[in-house]
């Protein structure tokens, strides 16, 4: 059986101080450097929450301006197509305008020579109808 005398109470001081020497050295200094550790670590996650939301940040920046200079382009773009199609309009304006009018000038060139035509014809016709009418009647008309 167990004797409860002087030696338990010994013993139970006797574990005090050894737990109190294992508190000081060895205890004290694990929970501290564990403590460091967690505080490293917190640390660490705080500043990758940091850097993260920076680059969200500069992401969204990098978003935005890549959305405006697609908008800007398709914009110019726009402004470039309707100044084609305006020069595009002008000059095909232009080339019917001086094909109207090299069409009327060939038409009028065609109508005077019909007209020279014609009369040189009539000339000829009165001059041919006469001979032959002389050689027909076989006298000189």
């Amino acid at each position: 059986m167990i004797e409860i005398n002087w030696t338990l109470l010994l013993q139970f001081f006797n574990f005090m101080i050894l737990m109190a020497v294992l508190n000081a050295l060895l205890f004290k200094p694990l929970r501290a450097a564990l403590q460091e550790r967690r505080e490293t670590i917190e640390a660490s996650k705080n500043k990758v929450r940091d850097l993260d939301e920076q680059v969200q940040a500069q992401v969204s920046r990098y978003d935005a301006q890549l959305q405006e200079a697609r908008q800007q382009g398709a914009q110019e773009r726009g402004e470039l197509r309707k100044t084609a199609q305006q020069e595009e309009a002008r000059l095909l304006g232009d080339a019917n305008a001086k094909a109207a009018q090299r069409l009327q000038e060939i038409k009028t060139k065609i109508d005077a020579e019909t007209e020279a035509a014609r009369q040189s014809l009539r000339s000829e016709t009165e001059v041919l109808a006469r001979e032959i009418a002389g050689k027909v009647l076989g006298r000189a008309v």
